[in-house]
């Protein structure tokens, strides 16, 4: 669940940045709507599907990315859940267990979304084919990943920007498990407090320091 967390992506109505479509490699236009978001904040609504099409979960969850690493996603209903990195450190805090687990985070094994975020994107087309669709009126562009690597745990990745914001992802996963993000009101650029991405843990949870040396 954790890697489907870090499975995000970015924009706003992303300041009304023009989609040049007709004159770019589905790979370029997907970089350049990306890499111009340094920070964003949304409400993400999430929905799992099951393989037989039955709805295994449906979630409320507050996100705040800053670049390059920090990353905040806070599961509002129905079960209270709350994952922070600062691109160093991992917290993952449920409070219905007063238990926080710290782990260490390398960047190198993120998840698609998470290097997306912070701008790492020039190994996309090494990683995946890539194509974009555009509806008649040109208002919707959905970008389709498909994963190069036979070994991948997704069957396709669908990015939708809709006037050059960020809309939805659609993970399509090869076990038929199909997970949908929607943004709401996102907000693009605007100022975070790096402290955000540092959790401060409450008195009297209990810590589980998974933490390995880097030394």
């Amino acid at each position: 669940m954790l890697s489907h967390r870090l499975t995000l992506t970015v924009s706003l109505t992303l300041c009304h940045i023009p989609l040049t479509c007709s004159q770019e490699m589905p790979q370029t236009q997907l970089s350049n709507l990306l890499r111009q978001v340094n920070t964003m904040s949304a409400t993400v609504q999430q929905l799992i599907v099951e393989s037989d099409g039955g709805l295994l979960e449906e979630s409320s969850i507050q996100m705040h990315v800053m670049r390059p690493d920090g990353f905040y996603w806070e599961t509002l209903e129905p079960f209270s859940e709350l994952l922070v990195t600062n691109g160093t450190i991992l917290w993952s805090y449920q409070p219905d267990l007063e238990q926080v687990v710290i782990e260490n985070w390398d960047s190198s094994r993120a998840e698609l979304a998470a290097e997306l975020l912070s701008g790492r994107t020039d190994s996309l087309t090494e990683d995946y084919e890539i194509f974009a669709q555009g509806d008649a009126g040109g208002s919707m562009v959905v970008f389709q990943l498909f994963p190069l690597d036979q070994n991948s745990l997704y069957r396709r990745i669908n990015i939708s920007f809709d006037n050059a914001s960020l809309f939805s992802i659609h993970l399509d996963n090869k076990n038929g498990q199909k997970t949908q993000w929607r943004f709401i009101q996102p907000q693009i650029n605007q100022q975070l407090s790096p402290d955000l991405f540092n959790f401060q843990i409450p008195t009297g949870i209990d810590i589980v320091d998974n933490r390995v040396s880097q030394e």
